[in-house]
């Protein structure tokens, strides 16, 4: 059997400004990831592995815009490098305050990687990003 990999995760959004900006910034994001292909070259990030909620508390957003993502893949891990710099590609062009994604591997154990906003809030640019790895492994080590 093949080595799986899931990935996991959420980006954060908390909008500022009046209720025009806000529902700008949340639109924007929805328009963010409509955007990604159905299916891109390997590892994959595309639309169908994010679920993005409504604009008021019935839909999903009380104050917070909370994106959701998730998907399975054959070893992902060997092209992590490839699959974050897609995820940051995204996330370059977002409003966010924070994103988490979780890697679960059988061979490399978990991963958690969390990107925080400089700032108040990322808006979208071309700045650099900084991301945080955590580790963890299951099992004794011999």
């Amino acid at each position: 059997m093949d080595s799986e990999s899931i990935v996991y995760g959420c980006i954060k959004h908390l909008p500022f400004g009046e209720l025009v900006q806000r529902k700008a910034s949340c639109m924007h994001n929805r328009r963010a990831i409509r955007q990604l292909p159905q299916a891109d070259e390997w590892p994959f990030l595309c639309r169908e592995m994010f679920a993005v909620p409504g604009d008021d508390l019935m839909g999903g957003t009380f104050q917070t815009q909370v994106i959701h993502f998730g998907m399975s893949y054959q070893a992902v891990e060997y092209e992590w490098e490839h699959w974050v710099r897609k995820f940051e590609m995204l996330l370059k062009q977002m409003y966010w305050v924070s994103a988490v994604v979780h890697l679960e591997t059988e061979l490399s154990g978990h991963h958690t990687f969390v990107w925080d906003a400089t700032d108040l809030c990322h808006e979208p640019s071309d700045q650099p990003l900084r991301v945080r790895c955590e580790w963890a492994r299951e099992g004794a080590i011999a």
